[in-house]
């Protein structure tokens, strides 16, 4: 089964944020990571990452129109993308939120997603198995 898994703004360029926060990993062993255990899951992971929102909204509109689940995290976006959150609120398969870093233990603006609401769950705060994790939960909520 295929599945989507995007990152929003900045995702790509881990290896030069703070380690602190986003830990040790750069993108492309993310993206192998992640592929990795999809492919264990027995998914096919399309593993995308944009800075512009209105590409990440048209790649939500093709996950609704051909019913694919999507592993999300929209990094910056969550926070303020009311035109993001309202193409989520399309899909039909499943969406999960996930976030490297816990967004509640960091700064006040943080605190707020406005893709919560409309996703399936969040998974915060546990680096990239944060990833794997959603991928667990996909498989179990496609299963039922």
């Amino acid at each position: 089964m295929k599945i989507l898994i995007l990152n929003g703004p900045n995702l790509a360029r881990l290896d030069i944020r703070d380690s602190l926060i986003y830990g040790d990993v750069n993108y492309p062993e993310l993206a192998n990571l992640i592929s990795t255990r999809a492919e264990e899951l027995g998914f096919v992971a399309d593993i995308r990452q944009s800075n512009d929102e209105s590409e990440l909204i048209s790649w939500l509109h093709e996950a609704a129109d051909m019913n694919i689940p999507v592993i999300f995290n929209p990094a910056a976006f969550t926070h303020y993308s009311y035109a993001i959150r309202d193409a989520v609120e399309m899909l039909k398969a499943p969406l999960i939120e996930v976030h490297l870093s816990n967004p509640m233990a960091r700064e006040e603006f943080r605190h707020t997603s406005v893709i919560s609401g409309v996703a399936v769950g969040t998974i915060a705060g546990f680096g990239p198995n944060s990833y794997l994790l959603a991928l667990q939960a996909l498989q179990n909520i496609l299963q039922k």
